[in-house]
């Protein structure tokens, strides 16, 4: 798509002129008290997920469709978009009183399709890219003689999301080093930095991408526009293979640097975001708290002010379980290990009062999976709360010391993915094996108390625990119990007081876990 190219002033008058609240309300500019203390840096958070539609795109898809003659709204309208400006386009096109068609990636949030089509737009599913939909939007626009209303790479767009830079620098007129902003496409960081470097320059303004959804950054580096051959997903509304062409000649003149952040940069980021705000935000809207993060890491800054644009919070509630446990990989507040025993009576119990002797105070297990498959040792898959990034080496170094050889795990991606939903399976060893599911009560000692309380003879032979963030936790126990004990496990059970279901003929242990 062709667009003019505009001068810094063009773009400085076009932002001034904006119509964009018809639609869009003044956001709030908030400290982030907890974060702005943990950092030693002031942390500003301009709430665009305050916004009617949870997003900023609104701001330019209604300031370019208000500009739109009246014939062509009568034509109707039609968009591309991962769902943020297919939002902004269908609320603009109600505003308005026009059709609007809105084609959308399979991939895109069913939150999102919801939403578009609760507002009367026409949903269409196409493809596993923005690129992809952009393509079909394409065929469908000229087919249908529709105006396509550009989620990034329009002028009218540009200022539209220049107008939140406009309300920033009113709002917040004292010292302000860097603003951060989350890169998809780049029309908000187009508009953004033409306005911030028209009115005040010396203020850095700083591009955040994905490093798996990094098409701006290496066209920067390239010199040219580059075509990713795949965009990862987890951030969907930035999920963009090509950048636009007026955006990509704005960001490379006017961007001052760039950040790349992971996947569980980003988690630990919603969670920073979720604790000063009580709000939960997508993950584009946390790209920029991520990079001021790693901004401060990397060059050690105290007492500087920082401002990041929250740009999005569509997200999928279900995605949440993820977001939740990555997060305290992103914050190194989970430390994983794999963990060697003898398998001998006793060395269970052992392990687990040598965690209470760990350097950096009380630690809490986060999980703990163990599975019976040898007869001299023992493998276990344990995580543990951290309060330091760090302190994961030091943990693993401590059980050597103790006589457990240990492996960190904590930054491996196959363990925290994978392996630690797998520990387990068939064991010829596992004889006389009961299943237990019990209710334990989420406090110190509580697993302390139900080994005290076992006959030496007894041996766990499986399992499986996950601390969920609730008052209780749920636990999967194998014990191997002599048929000749059955009384005595059962007082055992009585005494012990905990919750607990006998799960011994259940089919699917039978299947998956006994021999």
């Amino acid at each position: 798509m062709k667009t003019a190219r505009l001068k810094p002033a063009d773009y400085l008058k076009k932002i001034l002129t904006a119509r964009v609240y018809d639609v869009a309300v003044e956001s709030a500019l908030e400290p982030a008290k907890a974060l702005s203390r943990r950092l030693h840096n002031k942390v500003l958070l301009k709430r665009e997920d305050q916004q009617p539609v949870f997003s900023f795109k609104l701001r330019g898809a209604y300031n370019k469709m208000a500009h739109l003659t009246p014939e062509q709204l009568k034509k109707g309208v039609i968009c591309a978009s991962a769902g943020n400006h297919a939002q902004g386009v269908a609320l603009s096109a109600h505003k308005l009183g026009c059709r609007a068609v809105i084609v959308m990636p399979t991939t895109t949030p069913q939150l999102k399709v919801d939403a578009v089509k609760a507002l009367g737009g026409e949903a269409v599913l196409f493809g596993d890219s923005y690129s992809d939909a952009y393509n079909h939007s394409l065929a469908l626009q000229k087919k249908q003689g529709l105006t396509f209303v550009h989620p990034f790479d329009d002028p009218d767009v540009i200022a539209g999301q220049g107008t939140i830079a406009m309300e920033m620098l009113r709002q917040h007129q004292g010292p302000l080093d860097a603003v951060f902003v989350a890169i998809g496409g780049g029309g908000l960081i187009s508009g953004v930095a033409a306005y911030i470097k028209a009115v005040r320059p010396e203020v850095k303004v700083i591009g955040v991408q994905m490093n798996d959804s990094n098409a701006m950054m290496q066209s920067i580096a390239a010199g040219k526009r580059v075509t990713l051959d795949d965009v990862g997903l987890f951030s969907d509304g930035t999920a963009v293979k090509l950048v636009g062409e007026e955006t990509f000649r704005l960001t490379r003149a006017l961007v001052d640097d760039f950040i790349a952040v992971d996947t569980d940069a980003v988690c630990a980021a919603i969670k920073d975001v979720f604790v000063d705000t009580r709000s939960i935000v997508e993950p584009a809207g946390a790209l920029a708290v991520a990079a001021i993060k790693q901004y401060v890491a990397q060059h050690k800054t105290k007492g500087e002010t920082y401002a990041a644009i929250l740009c999005g919070a569509n997200m999928n509630f279900d995605r949440l379980r993820f977001v939740a446990e990555r997060a305290e990989v992103g914050e190194e507040r989970e430390a994983l290990f794999a963990v060697t025993i003898p398998e001998e009576r006793g060395s269970f119990r052992r392990f687990c009062e040598s965690i209470g002797s760990l350097p950096g105070g009380q630690r809490n297990v986060t999980e703990f999976n163990y599975r019976i498959s040898d007869d001299r040792r023992a493998h276990v898959f344990v995580g543990l709360t951290t309060s330091a990034k760090g302190e994961s080496a030091k943990i693993a170094a401590s059980f050597k010391r103790q006589g457990f050889d240990a492996i960190d795990l904590t930054h491996d991606d196959l363990a925290q993915e994978h392996i630690r939903h797998m520990v387990g399976g068939h064991s010829s060893l596992a004889q006389d094996e009961r299943l237990l599911r019990f209710v334990f009560p989420e406090r110190p000692g509580a697993l302390l108390k139900f080994l005290s309380l076992m006959r030496p003879n007894w041996n766990i032979s499986l399992f499986h625990y996950r601390n969920q963030g609730a008052d209780y936790g749920r636990i999967l126990v194998g014990l191997q119990v002599p048929k000749a004990d059955d009384k005595v496990f059962a007082k055992f059970l009585a005494t012990l007081g905990y919750s607990y279901v006998e799960e011994t003929r259940n089919p699917a242990y039978r299947m998956f876990l006994q021999a």
